[in-house]
């Protein structure tokens, strides 16, 4: 591994009296780090949709499913990147790992935007976004990682959701900032590099801003801090554990981290098959105009906010950190938006956007409980690995066919065989969810 992305070592422990203030400051700006430089992620995941119709219109032998391919390429290695560079992750330092990711994956934004004969090549152009598919998976990872060392069991649920709406805070302003840039450069490139630099100089900030472990900064760890301990807690939580210990001890072996896999897969196939066809299913199947099916989208993304906050708070206040029934209870109002959104083929738009507006309030949460479940499930030296593998499952087998696949059934089977199939993974998510119902958070069990 590279030097510099070894772990911290520890510093010597501060006095008692300079514990408290410095824990303080220190989480709030770690917290910061991580969420604006995750944010910075989604500045520079899909910006090549952006660029489709500019690309088509300059290189008009591209079809429309050619230029697809690249981003299908991408949202399977960054499956497998979310899950393989998890487990490098866990033995990194934070502060090196997530801007380094960042970095690289501008670095190719720039190619695309600087370099137009990229585009003469579907092939250069597939392999680019399968490079920033992989490199874009190296953001999850470190966050939640660096979450369970900075905040306890207790307060990790509030903690996570609040963090998780830097998905929606980056997915909403992904397109707004390509617009700023393509009104200052004239020219659409900059829909590649001018994301691509204000997303650098938010991956210095990130670095200067998040630290490694409480450890590495002098301070004592989360469960002494918060005097929040698991049953079985000793030092061996402290020491870093070899490969072949993650996946074969704590991640391969865990039952419970197969189910909540396949409930991600799930609402995958549920978060992506809504969002990625908003347009094309408000447009083509009931006649709404760009504007209004823009509307919307906004809508469903900022619905999101408050409804995965919310959700955070149910799982820690009311399931006393039970994840799994606060992930079937926001399931529940999911499935029935979705049966109205099915269901208004011919009406008014108003309906068709409250429907989207509860599906984004709901959805984010089981989407962000899952994560975190799985966070909860294994030691904290192992939580990347776990996190990048159920993201594995949510990428791979629930994104990646929520665009073909929703294509597919709906050439197949009309728009009516869509929202059947996401409201059949809706009821399959909570099954699966369910399987964990029996699993808590184990330092909220003292």
């Amino acid at each position: 591994m590279i030097a510099f992305l070894k772990r911290a070592p520890h510093a010597p422990r501060l006095p008692a009296a300079e514990i408290d203030p410095v824990y303080r400051r220190l989480r709030l700006q770690v917290f910061a780090g991580i969420f604006i430089g995750y944010a910075a992620y989604y500045l520079v995941r899909k910006n090549f949709s952006l660029a489709i119709p500019d690309i088509l219109k300059d290189y008009p032998q591209y079809s429309k499913v050619q230029l697809g391919t690249a981003m299908t390429g991408l949202s399977i290695a960054y499956g497998f990147s979310k899950f393989l560079m998890g487990s490098v992750s866990d033995r990194s330092n934070p502060r090196w790992f997530l801007p380094l990711g960042l970095l690289l994956s501008c670095t190719v934004l720039f190619v695309f935007g600087f370099v137009k004969e990229v585009y003469l090549s579907l092939t250069l152009m597939i392999v680019l976004q399968t490079l920033n598919g992989w490199v874009n998976g190296m953001g999850w990872a470190p966050c939640g990682k660096t979450m369970v060392h900075w905040f306890s069991t207790k307060e990790r649920g509030r903690a996570v959701s609040i963090w998780n709406v830097a998905h929606n805070v980056g997915g909403a302003l992904v397109a707004t900032i390509a617009l700023w840039g393509v009104m200052i450069f004239n020219d659409w490139g900059a829909k590649f590099y001018f994301n691509a630099m204000v997303s650098a100089v938010i991956a210095i900030i990130a670095f200067l801003l998040i630290h490694d472990t409480p450890q590495s900064c002098g301070l004592p760890p989360i469960e002494e801090y918060k005097n929040d301990y698991p049953p079985n807690y000793s030092a061996e939580h402290e020491r870093t554990f070899t490969f072949r210990e993650i996946f074969m001890e704590h991640v391969f072996t865990n039952k419970l981290l197969w189910a909540i896999a396949a409930a991600n897969a799930f609402v995958y196939f549920v978060r992506y098959g809504v969002v990625d066809w908003i347009p094309t299913y408000m447009q083509t199947a009931k006649n709404f105009t760009f504007q209004q099916s823009s509307i919307a989208w906004a809508c469903f993304e900022w619905a999101a906010v408050p409804g995965t906050i919310l959700c955070g708070w149910v799982s820690d206040k009311v399931f006393r950190s039970r994840r799994a029934p606060a992930t079937i209870l926001f399931m529940i109002p999911t499935l029935l938006g979705l049966i109205a959104y099915g269901l208004n083929r011919n009406g008014p738009l108003w309906i068709d956007i409250t429907a989207l507006i509860t599906i984004g309030f709901f959805i984010y949460g089981p989407v962000m409980l899952i994560g975190l479940q799985a966070l909860d499930m294994v030691p904290k030296k192992a939580a990347g690995t776990a996190a990048g593998f159920t993201g594995f499952f949510g990428y791979v087998f629930g994104s990646a066919f929520a665009g073909t696949g929703v294509g597919w059934i709906a050439d197949h089977w009309d728009w009516s065989g869509v929202i059947i199939a996401m409201c059949v993974c809706s009821v399959l998510t909570m099954a699966f969810s369910a399987l964990t119902l029996t699993h808590r958070a184990e330092s909220a069990i003292r």
